[in-house]
């Protein structure tokens, strides 16, 4: 009889003790954080996805310089160029300066937060809080580039090639300044590397994208070289291909490459770890190569189609873990 009743309680006691743990197990709150934890997963992954095709789509010499970072960093500089590409399409997309200085002030106002840690609810911020938070980036050079940008809605060309470095220095290099951070390098040679490579990359850019302003009857290039060597406006609206207007784009070129070539001074004291972000001096120089090809013709067809094998020399070039 004992016996019996030892059992019994024996069997109430290991149920007792399995309902407790199921229990535990299954509780409300336990539930509650287990979704918790599954939806932000799935809204990182969404904002991280967002990011990336944002960059792809918009920015594709970017995108693959940035798949071969380290994977950590990798994913901080697609939120950086995703930052860079949703400040550079306000421009284009406005049709009015009011709406384009409400949607920088939004940026700003989301940066500021940021640094709160109270990122605005989507995809690109929630992206750039978590680089904020891993790297501690500098807070300035975000809102660097946000007032630069700003100031380029006035919509007309630069008045000088100095005018375009300063848009560059103050854009383009700023971005790799941040890109540094994400690699945890502060290193003087690599900022005067990275100044200098942001410059290139701005007159580049800016260069790639006449014939699309053209198209929509806008020139931006710099006043003082096309007045050098007499070139206007509706030159370039009409695409021209004279000599005077090849000589505009031999200049700006020129000034590129020299940036470049100061950049790559500096590559026996940059440190090897900050290769990965200078990665896009290989794109600017494969640009700057076939613009001489054809003679310095802007509109040139060549020159409208994406290298296909620009994928391999960049990898290569970060294996040789050069710039």
């Amino acid at each position: 009889m004992a016996a019996g009743v030892t059992a019994k309680r024996g069997l109430l006691s290991s149920k007792t003790s399995l309902y407790r743990a199921l229990h535990r197990r299954i509780s409300p709150g336990s539930v509650f954080i287990r979704r918790a934890a599954a939806s932000a997963t799935v809204d990182s992954q969404y904002n991280e996805k967002y990011c990336l095709e944002l960059v792809r789509s918009r920015d594709y010499d970017g995108f693959v310089s940035s798949l071969l970072l380290p994977e950590e960093p990798r994913r901080s500089s697609l939120a950086l160029r995703a930052f860079n590409v949703e400040l550079a399409q306000v421009k284009d997309s406005v049709s009015q300066k009011t709406i384009g200085l409400m949607r920088m002030q939004f940026w700003k106002t989301a940066i500021e937060e940021i640094y709160r840690d109270e990122p605005p609810n989507q995809p690109v911020t929630a992206e750039l809080w978590r680089a904020v938070r891993k790297y501690y980036l500098t807070k300035r050079w975000l809102l660097k580039i946000i007032t630069e940008r700003e100031k380029d809605l006035d919509d007309r060309a630069y008045r000088n090639l100095q005018e375009l470095e300063s848009y560059s220095e103050n854009t383009q290099s700023s971005l790799l300044y941040l890109l540094l951070e994400c690699l945890g390098l502060k290193n003087v040679h690599a900022d005067h590397a990275a100044s200098h490579i942001g410059k290139a990359q701005g007159i580049v850019t800016c260069l790639r994208a006449t014939p699309y302003h053209s198209s929509r009857r806008k020139v931006y290039l710099p006043m003082d070289i096309c007045m050098l060597h007499g070139a206007s406006q509706e030159d370039f609206i009409r695409g021209s291909r004279e000599q005077n207007v090849r000589d505009v784009v031999y200049d700006i070129a020129s000034q590129a490459h020299v940036h470049l070539q100061h950049a790559r001074s500096f590559s026996h004291n940059v440190p090897a770890a900050a290769t990965p972000a200078f990665l896009q001096t290989v794109v600017l120089e494969d640009y700057l190569k076939r613009v001489r090809r054809a003679d310095f013709d802007v509109f040139h067809p060549s020159l409208q189609n994406r290298n296909p094998l620009l994928p391999i020399q960049l990898y290569i070039r970060s294996w040789k873990k050069t710039y």
